[in-house]
């Protein structure tokens, strides 16, 4: 069964940076490509930020160029690299395999992005 947790969110002023990682078991990061959603409160999950398994990073509009995503196959750990945070972005954020087999979430990790 794969199973992802999530770590690293917080509060965070805005302009400021948080990194959040993910540690997936079950299956290899490398082997998938890997997303990173968030869910507001109120809205629904939306993917912000994949890696396909050669590593090329895609990115939703609204953090092209302020996010970075990374994966690390020996730690088996997929990361979100937060710049230049903005109030907008507060969110609980997941990890999850971009395969539609993998119907199973972590718990998250919430971020705060305070103005």
């Amino acid at each position: 069964q794969v199973q992802m947790s999530e770590s690293g969110g917080g509060l965070v002023p805005a302009g400021g940076s948080l990194r959040l990682s993910c540690t997936v078991s079950g299956m290899m990061v490398s082997s998938d490509a890997m997303g990173w959603y968030r869910q507001a409160a109120g809205k629904q999950r939306v993917l912000v930020a994949q890696i396909s398994r050669t590593g090329g990073g895609y990115y939703d509009p609204s953090v092209e160029g302020r996010f970075i995503i990374s994966r690390d196959n020996d730690k088996n750990t997929v990361s979100l690299q937060m710049n230049a945070v903005k109030p907008e972005d507060t969110a609980a954020y997941y990890c999850k395999p971009l395969r539609a087999s993998v119907t199973t979430w972590g718990r998250g990790t919430q971020v705060t992005v305070s103005s």
